[in-house]
């Protein structure tokens, strides 16, 4: 397994190389009108590195381009999808696409993913630290 070191400076290079896909999302969820709504980006979790984490709520939003249809890409991303859920995340995935076109239905899913409706009253989240 890869050292602590070596993925939080993977990850800090990640985020000074944000594709503009991932500034559009991570812009729009700076905004999120909610205290303690709090996310990270290219955050490090075991031996790999994700897109968006919300700590409070175990969530896990991923941005796939074009790339991502390839076979190989798939697969990679099945397997490690397979791997944070069952360390117990829950992971949704958007196109490039979606982030350019629709970002008010990916905000909205992400929403209800972090409260439960659409229509659910937002509350400050907490974040609760494994130990």
């Amino acid at each position: 397994m890869v050292s602590t070191a070596i993925r939080r400076a993977a990850a800090k290079r990640l985020r000074e190389n944000t594709t503009p896909h991932e500034r559009i999302l991570w812009r729009a969820l700076k905004e999120l009108p909610v205290e303690g709504t709090h996310f990270r980006r290219q955050a490090p979790i075991g031996p790999y590195i994700v897109d968006f984490l919300c700590p409070a709520k175990r969530l896990i939003v991923e941005l796939d381009g074009g790339h991502h249809n390839e076979d190989a890409t798939a697969q990679r991303d099945t397997e490690r999808q397979s791997w944070l859920e069952q360390e117990r995340y829950r992971v949704i995935r958007f196109w490039n696409s979606d982030v350019a076109n629709e970002l008010g239905a990916v905000m909205e899913k992400i929403y209800v993913e972090l409260y439960g409706a659409r229509e659910a009253e937002a509350i400050k989240l907490q974040h609760l630290r494994r130990r």
